[in-house]
């Protein structure tokens, strides 16, 4: 049996801001105030390092970044540094894990589902590797995802790279891993893929494997200006 997921699209959005957002929803969530949520964000330029971080996997210095146009943040999530930027498509599931086992690692696993099955509708063969969370295809990383459980309600998510300029993680060791590359649709189609497309491969799948019906009509609407006009 499926249950209500509310669908927020939010455009290109600043990180810090969605950040924000993403911790008031999760504080809505634990409350009962809301049901589960999917936000779905393109960021600018952006590097990320989360709790088992390591600063020195920043291959640039923040002065260095400036100059460049990326931000840096150390965030809460789970993981290592990862980029995000134009290109990407972010997802960040706010979900209530007590009605799906309360088990991160099985949550972690579901995304990894999700994006599985959308890779596959572009003939594209993605896989796990159990060393490492994330999608690969072959020995390259497609899609980063990196999560924070509180009180049994996740936060943050995957970057699933569409046409992400795949330069920007050349200063960085992605997620620490050594020796191991990174791709994208465009890459491996050799063809452009908009983020819509992959939008919508994303989409069809996340019900089936988060067992929820997504819901973009206007009470999501409605909870996301509240909540901008809290903010503004």
């Amino acid at each position: 049996m499926t249950v209500p997921c509310w669908l927020l699209r939010l455009g290109t959005m600043d990180y810090h801001e969605a950040w924000e957002l993403q911790r008031r929803a999760v504080a809505a969530r634990v409350a009962g105030e809301i049901p589960d949520i999917l936000i779905l964000v393109e960021h600018p330029h952006v590097y990320t390092l989360g709790r088992s971080g390591h600063a020195e996997n920043v291959l640039l210095d923040e002065a260095r970044l400036r100059t460049m146009g990326v931000q840096l943040f150390w965030v809460d999530r789970g993981g290592d540094v990862t980029y995000h930027g134009p290109g990407q498509l972010v997802g960040y599931p706010i979900i209530h894990l007590t009605r799906l086992g309360k088990d991160t690692h099985q949550h972690l696993r579901r995304i990894e589902e999700t994006i599985i099955r959308g890779l596959a509708d572009f003939e594209i063969e993605g896989h796990r590797d159990p060393r490492y969370t994330g999608v690969w295809v072959e020995s390259d990383k497609i899609a980063a995802i990196g999560v924070r459980v509180s009180h049994w309600v996740t936060s943050h998510g995957f970057a699933l790279n569409v046409s992400t300029d795949l330069s920007y993680f050349a200063n960085i060791i992605p997620c620490g891993i050594h020796q191991r590359g990174v791709t994208s649709l465009t890459k491996l189609l050799k063809r452009p893929v908009s983020r819509e497309q992959a939008e919508a491969a994303l989409l069809r799948h996340f019900g089936e494997v988060f067992e929820v019906e997504l819901d973009d009509g206007e009470a999501a609407s409605q909870w996301l200006t509240r909540q901008e006009q809290e903010v503004n």
